[in-house]
């Protein structure tokens, strides 16, 4: 019986000590990229990468982003500090102009889900902080393949050759 209680609080001192930690007015340096070539992609990709530095020095932050009301994972990267999310869509629906990407750490990121499941607003609940990603959309090539264009400026050479050729031979 004292094996397991000695189990069980050696559980939940392991559990504590796996929470993330909370983020006090974090300064960000926000990059992003998104997709411009749609020939070349089957779908428009957004990364957004983030330098995090918090108040309080926390260092174990979880974070998840939510865009457009869908919630993304957010990784950690390497170096401390280091954060990327990321997430593709259809070039039809990715639509050109401003997305708001909106982080939320573990506590607003429960609230968010927990508003969710109840239908509830969920404009109430502020995010740890946000960065804006300007996508431009996808270029999907030119309005005339350059085969097309090629074959119809040799149809124009051939007819003006042979309309001179009958020219001189009349």
């Amino acid at each position: 019986m004292a094996a397991a209680r000695a189990l069980a609080l050696l559980l939940l001192l392991g559990l504590a000590g796996c929470s993330a930690e909370t983020c006090t007015e974090p300064t960000i340096t926000p990059s992003y990229y998104t997709t411009s070539d749609a020939v070349i992609s089957s779908e428009s990709v957004f990364i957004v990468e983030i330098s995090l530095t918090c108040k309080n020095g926390a260092q174990n932050v979880a974070l998840y982003a939510d865009v457009n009301g869908k919630q993304f994972p957010v990784t950690r990267g390497q170096d401390v500090g280091r954060y990327q999310v990321s997430w593709s869509m259809e070039h039809k629906n990715a639509r050109s102009g401003t997305y708001e990407v909106k982080f939320f750490d573990e506590e607003s990121y429960s609230l968010l889900r927990k508003a969710q499941r109840n239908n509830e607003d969920i404009s109430d609940i502020k995010p740890l902080f946000t960065v804006n990603v300007d996508h431009r959309g996808a270029w999907n090539g030119p309005w005339v393949s350059t085969e097309v264009l090629a074959a119809a400026i040799g149809l124009v050479v051939y007819y003006m050759a042979f309309s001179a050729k009958s020219n001189i031979q009349a």
